[in-house]
């Protein structure tokens, strides 16, 4: 719970930053030649580096029925990505709904910009990211109920690796409300399917543990 308390804080703080605070700062550290303003400018820039410069809502993916979140890119292009999420994932047949958290790191080797050149493809984009469910019915050490390495494994976090492919359109003009819209989707396995595929190669094929989620980014800046 202290978790989930302490996420949905940093969401709501990060998203509420004004930009605007940080347009008085220069260019540059060279055109400040007081040590104060110096200060002052590695403080606030330190603090601008936490405003998310994108939005994520997906759908399915092993992360929950439906996830939002909020991230920043960075690399000479752009090309890595981190993302939290928070998810939604209905009751079905347990007793009670559930909230979900994922961390997660997505690198993009290249894109390609079709005609019109609003449009960009990203033909392969992978990463990894780390899950895990906010509910006592889950846990991280094995309940002392259970004998000594009956489990062997986490049932809260789980490791995913994934590998999508995006298509994006740029925004124009100075009416703009944000940079970029970007449609994707992704294949993601986890370490427990992986296992579990290694172990029980004659009831279970790579398409048993694949799972396909849906999303839309939108580019802040």
């Amino acid at each position: 719970m202290r978790w989930l308390i302490f996420s949905i804080l940093f969401l709501c703080s990060v998203i509420m930053t004004p930009v605007h605070a940080f347009e008085w700062m220069p260019d540059s550290l060279n055109s400040l030649s007081g040590k104060y303003e110096q200060r002052m400018y590695k403080y606030h820039r330190w603090w601008q580096g936490l405003i998310p410069s994108h939005t994520v809502l997906q759908y399915a993916g092993s992360i929950g029925f439906l996830s939002a979140g909020v991230g920043w890119d960075y690399g000479k292009r752009n090309q890595w990505e981190t993302t939290v999420l928070l998810g939604y994932l209905p009751k079905y047949n347990s007793d009670k709904s559930k909230l979900t958290f994922t961390l997660k790191q997505n690198y993009t080797p290249w894109s390609i910009t079709l005609k019109p050149e609003r449009l960009t493809v990203e033909p392969l984009t992978c990463g990894l990211f780390f899950n895990t469910i906010f509910s006592e019915e889950f846990w991280v050490d094995e309940p002392d109920r259970y004998p000594e390495g009956y489990y062997g494994f986490s049932t809260r976090v789980r490791t995913h690796i994934f590998v999508g492919q995006r298509l994006t359109h740029h925004f124009n003009g100075k009416d703009k409300k944000s940079k970029s819209i970007t449609a994707y989707y992704e294949l993601n396995t986890c370490d427990l399917y992986i296992a579990s595929l290694f172990t029980n190669p004659d009831y279970l094929n790579l398409w048993d543990i694949l799972s396909l989620s849906f999303g839309i980014k939108m580019q802040i800046f």
